[in-house]
């Protein structure tokens, strides 16, 4: 068995300070970067990071995932605009240097890191093929939206799935309850510590 980390949307954006904010963000950017340094992350065969890479509305007017007064379901305040410091990776995490990066959102909500490609034109799908990976665990923000997303696609395109919760914040403890369960009934495992190896 063959595994990966996929780190997903740990930006600007969605950690204090930004436009989106998840509470406790950047502790889980934090939280991220030292499991990755540890011994205990030794077993992957490689990292992946999904970004949101979304339009600027100004350009892209007909752009719907934005709107000046957001349901929070459908619509949401502008994020993770392409280009722009909101869209960076939060500085509180770091990388390997061989680490994949993949965007997505630049023509729909893309909740998913599946919808995302690197940047030779790649699906995270091929991405991970080209790597012979069939086990993932999945860390990052939201646990309530693309971190569950990016899992359950993850699990329905046949991959072993983890979600390792203590390197994940949600946007409400509600939502955030309602998709870790839903992970499980589909037969992800929702890890509550991170693993001792990967």
């Amino acid at each position: 068995m063959t595994r990966a980390i996929l780190v997903v949307d740990v930006q600007n954006d969605f950690c204090p300070g930004g436009s989106l904010p998840v509470d406790g963000g950047d502790e889980v950017a934090s939280t991220i970067t030292d499991y990755l340094s540890s011994p205990a992350a030794d077993g992957y065969r490689m990292v992946v990071a999904t970004m949101d890479w979304h339009p600027d509305t100004d350009t892209d007017p007909g752009f719907a995932h934005f709107a000046a007064e957001p349901d929070f379901v459908d619509t949401w305040p502008a994020h993770c605009v392409a280009g722009s410091k909101g869209a960076e990776l939060h500085p509180n995490l770091s990388l390997p240097d061989d680490s994949i990066i993949v965007r997505k959102g630049q023509r729909a909500a893309a909740y998913s890191g599946f919808e995302g490609h690197d940047s030779q034109g790649r699906s995270l799908w091929q991405v991970l093929r080209d790597r012979g990976i069939n086990q993932l665990d999945v860390v990052g923000l939201a646990t309530d939206h693309c971190v569950t997303a990016t899992a359950i696609d993850g699990k329905a395109l046949g991959y072993d799935v983890r979600v390792l919760l203590a390197a994940t914040a949600g946007i409400a403890a509600e939502t955030t309850d309602r998709a870790v369960a839903r992970m499980r009934d589909l037969g992800i495992e929702a890890l509550d510590r991170l693993p001792a190896r990967a």
